[in-house]
């Protein structure tokens, strides 16, 4: 059976498959086409990677339609049928022969080689040649970007746009314009036995009903659109002969039934259905609206952001017995929890039953890191047990985590079936991976759990367990791969000459943080946790303790700068007597990070630095910040001393301590930490977390939940959920201070000696300028020079320009647009509309 797909999912080894009608099926790695097939096969011989071999993410991307042929159907280990697909367009193409090949017509083909001049492509038809001119593939090239080639074994849509030798060789255009516009017409003379998904034809009513509408199209063809395929907006205004633009879905290969969508994503080739934004998948709907009830299909809903969803019987109640048709007429409100999306009928799937709307888990993104969670033993293996946590989440406990100590028969312990308590060590939603412990010692700890190095805070006392006894002491881990070192002579307060026979793999520790390097991900530990300090140890412990006593945190000094260093700047606390020395971090000389590099670029030593706080007591030396925002935080009580302390709701000023895959880590004063999910970092939808945060940035972030027991809070950052209410006077605070900074450092500039940074100074935006072209780039900007901008890079991008004719050696005049002191460029506009509205 032939069948229009999207591509739901891309890993190693296969594409998951969105189908028609809330289906999912699978393509292996093997069934991508040919030429990647050889390819593969050649790795596999050689036992090293061909150069142009690509891995299925390189080259796919969820949200793009293909072109698939059902290959067999699969059962899992669970009972469950899993459709097993191929996108090889020898397979999908298989109806077609060379004589029927005409030009417009529409056609899937995947790269078989890299040319001169352009792609030979496989379209899958015995005996024809087909070309791709790089002039018609630059254009698609540009807008997928991925890289400046195409790559053997990517699935392209394809319009022939011209046919030689009776269909021997053709040429073919895959620009994004003319696939959008291709339209399957009689001349290009269809059959039934070539037929293809993804087809765009114009059709004709013939017959609506309830259920959907009859079809016929290029002239003697019919098909069906169901109820889920007709086009939202204009369900209730279709009508016999009425003529509208179709998409073909499937094609039954001995029926040669013929199912078609109306949804608009569909109707334009090379277009990609609408998705479901993150943050709804799983959330539970209190009031749904019954729209219609199908008794052979399901429920029609409307949710409550005004999009459909659709509920099949069996979620719409818990048994046969409870259920009551009468309980889904047109407006019956219902409480319902979204636990699929099906991007082929663009549409929400949702259950009704009240155990899926209770579950606490329902995909791997409600996992977390930590978490005890119940499961059932499904399978026994060598790695390893398989337990199912919930529908569709299984996973692994690896052989030495099955007890606390290493099971030889673990199956005497275990059988299929079994109810077990577990506890999640890692768990990665994007590639579907999961992994726990049955170790009774971690499951029933109270201490905190270790799950990224930003939280290895020196003092810290947790549980590990080792995972490597050598000559050298324990390399012990944690949990999210968190790893660290006890050397051998932290082991025990007795010296240990073999660790190797005194601790063994799998065994569960626990340990203290001596030092911790998030950046290098290097932990140092230790197993002796009430060691002794000498006499050195205390005068040390007693000097720190002093200077922790006469600095509070949230205590507003006035400081020196004695050092600078790559990182920050070491100063004295102004005026002290003790000359107590303190550390102020690059990122904490402002609010905003530009202009904390470039304040710690003008400062040098000896310059004195007014209201600065004190942050930290706590290590080797009194931590400050300058965040004037952070500053008035702790100032108005608007913080939080300890996790005791915190709320639900509470809005908190803190900066970025670091930015993972997974989320932004938050730091407040007085120590707190919270973690913002990717999902709730941003109002838009976010791609990759380092393209919206930066280390050190300050931010307010909404504290989401807490889990007292774990010591987590979960934050929020979207700026529409931070807003306090008077978000215009907030605004105009942050800008009040980012002037008043910036008016500091020019300050901080003038004081010095170079007459460039004098130069900098008296540039200000809007400021007009008596320049000479210096050099036009290929890339249309220009460089100036000046006797006013003198050791400095002056240039104009080629919209700035305007329509005047620019030469080497040509005055003119410039208008500033931005002065960038740290790398002593400034930007200027030569457009007349701009020097025009000069005051």
């Amino acid at each position: 059976m032939l069948l229009l797909g999207c591509i739901k999912e891309v890993s190693d080894y296969e594409l998951v498959i969105s189908l028609p009608s809330g289906l999912s099926g699978f393509v292996p790695v093997t069934q991508i086409s040919d030429a990647y097939s050889k390819l593969l096969s050649k790795q596999v011989a050689q036992g090293e990677l061909p150069e142009d071999l690509n891995s299925l993410s390189d080259m796919y991307s969820p949200g793009t339609l293909v072109r698939c042929i059902v290959t067999g159907i699969e059962k899992t280990d669970d009972g469950r049928r899993s459709i097993k697909l191929s996108i090889d367009p020898k397979k999908v193409n298989k109806g077609l022969n060379a004589s029927a090949l005409a030009t417009g017509m529409l056609l899937s083909g995947s790269v078989s080689s890299v040319e001169d001049h352009g792609y030979l492509i496989d379209l899958g038809v015995p005996g024809t040649h087909a070309f791709l001119p790089h002039e018609k593939a630059k254009n698609y090239i540009k807008a997928v970007k991925r890289g400046p080639d195409l790559k053997i074994g990517q699935n392209l849509n394809c319009v022939i746009t011209e046919v030689k030798n009776e269909g021997r060789v053709v040429r073919l255009s895959i620009d994004r314009s003319e696939v959008a516009a291709s339209l399957a017409t009689e001349k290009q003379n269809w059959a039934l036995s070539n037929l293809l998904p993804g087809l765009v034809v114009k059709a004709r009513v013939l017959k609506v009903t309830p259920f959907g509408m009859k079809l016929t199209f290029l002239s003697y063809f019919t098909g069906i659109v169901d109820f889920m395929h007709m086009d939202p907006e204009k369900s209730m205004n279709y009508s016999p002969d009425q003529v509208v633009k179709a998409c073909i879905l499937s094609v039954h290969p001995s029926s040669k039934a013929v199912r078609l969508t109306l949804l608009p994503a569909f109707l334009h080739p090379g277009g990609s259905p609408n998705q479901l934004s993150t943050d709804r998948m799983g959330a539970v709907v209190e009031d749904a609206t019954a729209k219609a009830f199908y008794k052979q299909f399901g429920a029609l809903f409307e949710l409550d952001d005004g999009t459909l969803a659709f509920a099949r019987l069996k979620h719409l109640s818990k048994n046969r017995k409870s259920f009551k048709p009468g309980a889904f007429k047109p407006g019956c409100k219902h409480k319902c929890r979204i636990i699929d999306y099906s991007l082929m009928d663009e549409m929400s799937v949702v259950s009704l039953k009240h155990q899926i709307i209770e579950a606490r888990f329902l995909l791997y993104q409600d996992i977390h890191t930590g978490d005890v969670v119940q499961g059932k033993v499904v399978s026994l293996k060598p790695i390893g047990m398989q337990v199912k946590v919930a529908d569709g989440i299984k996973g692994l406990v690896p052989s030495i985590h099955l007890a606390d100590v290493i099971l030889k028969q673990p199956e005497k312990k275990y059988n299929i079936g079994d109810e077990v308590k577990c506890r999640v060590l890692e768990c990665n939603p994007a590639g579907k991976k999961l992994i726990l412990t049955l170790k009774k010692s971690l499951i029933q700890s109270k201490l905190p759990v270790l799950t990224n190095y930003e939280d290895a805070k020196p003092g810290l006392i947790t549980h590990g367990f080792v995972v490597c006894a050598r000559e050298f002491g324990c390399i012990v881990k944690f949990y999210n791969d968190v790893k660290g070192l006890a050397p051998k002579n932290e082991l025990s307060s007795e010296p240990i000459s073999c660790p190797d026979k005194i601790f063994y793999e799998g065994q569960v520790v626990k340990v203290m943080v001596l030092k911790c390097e998030p950046q290098q991900e290097r932990l140092l530990l230790s197993f002796r946790l009430s060691s002794k300090s000498g006499p050195e140890d205390k005068r040390e412990c007693t000097s720190k303790e002093k200077q922790e006593v006469k600095y509070q945190i949230g205590e507003i000094v006035d400081v020196k700068v004695l050092k600078k260093k790559d990182n920050g700047l070491e100063v004295s606390i102004f005026e002290d007597e003790d000359n107590v020395l303190a550390w102020i971090p690059t990122l904490h000389l402002s609010d905003f990070v530009a202009t904390s590099k470039l304040l710690w670029h003008c400062l040098q030593e000896g310059d004195v630095l007014p209201r600065v706080m004190c942050l930290s007591d706590k290590r080797e030396h009194i931590i400050l910040s300058r965040k004037s925002a952070v500053i008035s935080a702790v100032q108005e009580e608007q913080v939080v001393r300890s996790f005791s302390e915190i709320q639900p709701g509470m809005l908190l000023t803190g900066y970025v301590r670091n930015v993972m895959p997974f989320g932004v880590f938050v730091e407040f004063p007085f120590g707190v930490t919270g973690l913002a999910p990717k999902v709730s970092m941003s109002d838009k939808f976010v791609t990759d977390t380092k393209d919206h945060f930066v280390v050190g940035q300050t931010v307010v972030a909404k504290v989401m939940s807490t889990d007292e027991e774990k010591q987590r809070v979960l934050l929020n950052l979207k700026v529409s959920e931070c807003s306090s209410g008077d978000s215009a006077a907030e605004s105009f605070a942050l800008l009040n201070q980012y002037f008043k900074e910036l008016k500091e450092i020019k300050d901080l500039l003038r004081k010095g000696e170079s007459s460039m940074a004098q130069g900098l100074c008296e540039l200000v935006p809007g400021k007009e300028l008596q320049l000479v072209v210096q050099d036009v780039r290929e890339d249309g900007s220009a460089l100036f020079s000046g006797s006013c901008v003198t050791g400095l890079t002056v240039t104009a991008t080629r919209y700035h320009l305007g329509d005047k004719n620019i030469v080497p050696g040509k005055k003119t005049k410039a208008l500033v647009l931005h002065v960038d002191a740290l790398t002593s460029e400034v930007y200027v506009s030569l457009r007349e509309e701009l020097l025009k509205q000069r005051p």
